[in-house]
């Protein structure tokens, strides 16, 4: 019994992927992917986002409006609550299905610092699954997605912002990562079925280790 007792302890902790890379490089393709042959719980930091702005008696929701409009980085303090939330409630309803992968997070030095202060001691980061993808497919993607997403940020404009703010904020995140032997690279700018069989062979990889 008490030899056991520390995985059980372990299995309460959530284990968290961060899923990196330009708009349209596939991350939510590939993670449902992910979900239905791993079993992992998916959580896009963007749809939380947009989800939370939609709530009528949200007090965030005019000001994440504001910030996705403009293609820029919603305030840390917000996301990682409304990432923490989703977490715990899933982790109510089967406290076993502690793994987690975290789209579109961390985004910039900001994000970063902040689940460090917050979630240091409260989940454990695996390793980055970086989705790399030059940036005329991600732009294509996205305007092709937008034709029937309903979403307002896919358009050229604020396409060419949220790309540039990737390139200034989200790439240096993906660089110090690296430094740490904690990124795992995919070429996202094949066909769907090819990127993840590239994604099946890294997380089988992984099992093994």
């Amino acid at each position: 019994m008490l030899r056991s007792l520390p995985v059980q302890l372990r299995a309460m902790k959530p284990v968290v992927v961060f899923v990196l890379g330009g708009p349209g490089a596939g991350k939510g393709t590939q993670c449902e992917r992910i979900v239905q042959k791993y079993g992992h719980t998916h959580l896009s930091a963007g749809d939380l986002l947009r989800d939370e702005r939609k709530k009528p008696d949200s007090q965030y929701g005019e000001l994440i409006d504001t910030y996705i409009k403009e293609g820029k980085i919603v305030p840390v303090e917000i996301t990682i609550s409304l990432l923490q939330r989703a977490m715990d409630q899933a982790m109510k309803a089967d406290a076993q299905k502690n793994k987690f992968l975290i789209d579109g997070f961390p985004r910039n030095e900001d994000n970063l610092q902040g689940w460090n202060k917050t979630m240091h001691d409260k989940a454990d980061v695996a390793y980055i699954l970086f989705f790399d993808c030059d940036n005329e497919t991600c732009i294509n993607r996205c305007l092709e997605r937008g034709k029937s997403s309903g979403r307002t940020d896919d358009n050229r404009e604020s396409l060419k912002k949220r790309i540039e703010t990737y390139q200034m904020s989200t790439k240096p995140i993906i660089d110090q990562y690296q430094k740490m032997n904690k990124v795992r690279r995919i070429d996202a700018s094949g066909p769907v079925d090819q990127v993840f069989k590239a994604v099946q062979d890294m997380f089988d990889k992984e099992a093994s280790l």
